[in-house]
């Protein structure tokens, strides 16, 4: 516990209890880190799975309920400002962050039948524009001289091909090769930086059809859940793994494509 004492993360796209953006929150907040975590309600209820829209606050009760210091705010990350607008609100109430996780995503699904200039835009706005600025701006804030931690999520587009995901596979395919480049840059602050690949995860959106197609492609015998990305990141950030930086994990169980 001494090694992460006041130590304060950050993680993006937070709106549902069932989320991998709550998990990584409660393993987080388990482990002794403060949380300031950001949702956007509006994105969600567009979304089949849809959202009740205190789930953000009950997650924020549980947290507090911890022991760890917890903030959070809405914010929409299509907005240019929203990135600055968060690292400042962030360290006015809880101090400059130590980690960042870069959990928020737009997606929807398209194929090159119907792809559009705004379908592509959107996707571009929040899971690249946002995801390297805000990166930028923690690595700029950063005052420390090891410690500092960003991990992106991403989602294997370079195992296999996604069809009827276009918009949504090639922007998060960008998030790869932002991780590699940006973690030669900040490695000399003292800062790491990784992307997690958790493959097909349950965080609602699973239909019993889907999950009967996907268990027989998990060698475990089962989907992945929540906990499972939510327990990588942990140890990501941790300094057990102050040694990897520029890496790709995929901690998909053994998923066969």
């Amino acid at each position: 516990m001494n090694q992460i004492k006041d130590k304060i993360a950050i993680v993006t796209g937070v709106s549902r209890l069932k989320g991998i953006g709550a998990a990584i929150c409660k393993e987080l907040a388990e482990t002794g880190y403060h949380i300031f975590f950001t949702y956007w309600t509006e994105y969600d209820k567009q979304m089949p799975w849809n959202i009740h829209v205190e789930e953000p606050l009950k997650l924020k009760e549980e947290l507090l309920r911890k022991g760890v210091k917890v903030s959070c705010m809405e914010l929409d990350l299509t907005q240019s400002d929203a990135p600055e607008q968060l690292i400042n609100i962030v360290s006015e109430q809880l101090g400059v962050p130590d980690i960042l996780i870069n959990n928020a995503a737009y997606s929807t699904n398209n194929d090159f039948s119907n792809v559009t200039a705004e379908i592509l835009d959107k996707h571009y706005l929040v899971n690249v524009r946002a995801t390297t600025l805000l990166s930028s701006l923690f690595a700029q804030r950063f005052d420390k001289k090891s410690g500092g931690r960003i991990v992106n999520i991403t989602s294997g587009q370079f195992q296999g091909p996604m069809p009827g995901e276009l918009a949504y596979a090639t922007t998060k395919g960008a998030v790869d090769a932002l991780t590699i480049t940006l973690s030669a840059e900040l490695a000399p602050l003292g800062i790491t930086v990784n992307a997690i690949n958790p493959g097909p995860t349950d965080t609602g959106w699973m239909t019993d059809e889907i999950k009967t197609q996907l268990q027989p492609l998990f060698p475990f015998g089962r989907i992945g859940e929540p906990k499972d990305v939510a327990k990588t990141i942990k140890f990501l950030v941790s300094e057990d793994a102050d040694w990897i930086t520029g890496q790709v994990i995929h901690a998909e169980g053994g998923f066969k494509r």
